[in-house]
């Protein structure tokens, strides 16, 4: 399917493909609130706001949507868990052991982006968030969800490699021409956030720093936590989710202590920036062992 054809689609018709994606009812209500979208990056940050807004019986529905890791499930899932299911007796029987012990422990089903991950890598990180928190495993749950929609939603609408969509045809109904009087005005997508973490004193990127992303629409307003991750080997920040429509205002907040080398002078560093509809913010951060900097990049 095409998104512009996700776009003309009746909403009850539309509500069932977003179906194959997440299973909360209040993600589909607010992906299909978002309608029409120009391009596959609109349907993204949506995504990624509406996973976010995701609380109580809403993020239970989308996390119970999902079956346990090497467990049988829905075509989609197993697709998604290919590789454990091919993965050596042994190696299977640890993760099913740790998978029940997440479950005991946090009471949800253990959710990883598991598409283009092998089984080690989903043993490695069983292992490392059993440790977490059920305030921190839920945060972490979430991105991991929104992480898979983006998955998903690529699937269900595919797209060129240049991002333009496939071409339409008899079956796929053209999209109207710009500015045709019955085309309904395209919106700004949510913003979106990315930082980079570098050891300045080093010279070299810093990894496995934990950050977290807040958000608030008014400076007298509170903060919400919208969701966690972590710097990559290349200390960049990428699948933080969307912001929450009506932000005006939003923070990154990275736990330094023990993660650069020298710079543990400053534990904590926190930066508030204003953020804009529809734009990214990305916001790299400078380390050096008595000091700190940000700016805002591209």
């Amino acid at each position: 399917m095409t998104l512009s054809r996700f776009n003309a689609l009746p909403a009850p018709e539309a509500r069932s493909a977003l179906g194959e994606v997440c299973a909360a009812e209040e993600w589909a209500a607010a992906v299909l609130a978002g309608r029409p979208y120009a391009n596959t990056a609109a349907l993204h940050a949506a995504s990624d706001a509406a996973t976010a807004a995701l609380e109580g019986p809403g993020l239970d529905a989308a996390l119970a949507g999902h079956p346990p890791i090497g467990a049988p499930g829905d075509a989609t899932s197993a697709r998604e868990q290919s590789a454990v299911a091919e993965a050596p007796a042994e190696l299977r029987a640890r993760i099913r052991t740790l998978t029940l012990a997440y479950q005991e422990k946090f009471r949800h089903v253990f959710l990883v982006r598991a598409t283009g991950r092998t089984a080690a890598d989903i043993l490695a990180a069983l292992e490392e968030r059993l440790g977490n928190t059920p305030a921190t495993e839920r945060a972490r749950a979430r991105s991991e969800l929104a992480a898979i929609h983006r998955v998903r939603l690529d699937r269900l609408f595919p797209e060129h490699p240049d991002g333009a969509e496939r071409a339409e045809g008899p079956e796929h109904p053209a999209r109207p021409e710009p500015g045709a009087p019955d085309e309904p005005a395209v919106l700004p997508g949510p913003a979106t956030v990315s930082t980079h973490v570098l050891d300045t004193s080093a010279g070299r990127p810093a990894p496995a720093v934990p950050v977290t992303l807040a958000a608030r629409p008014g400076p007298t307003a509170p903060w919400s936590v919208v969701g966690t991750s972590e710097t990559d080997t290349d200390g960049r920040c990428r699948d933080l989710p969307a912001l929450p429509p009506g932000t005006t205002e939003a923070r990154l907040e990275f736990a330094t202590a023990g993660h650069v080398p020298g710079a543990s002078f400053f534990p904590e560093v926190s930066l508030v920036f204003r953020a804009a509809p529809g734009e990214h913010h990305h916001v790299p951060l400078l380390l050096s062992p008595y000091g700190y900097s940000a700016y805002r990049g591209s």
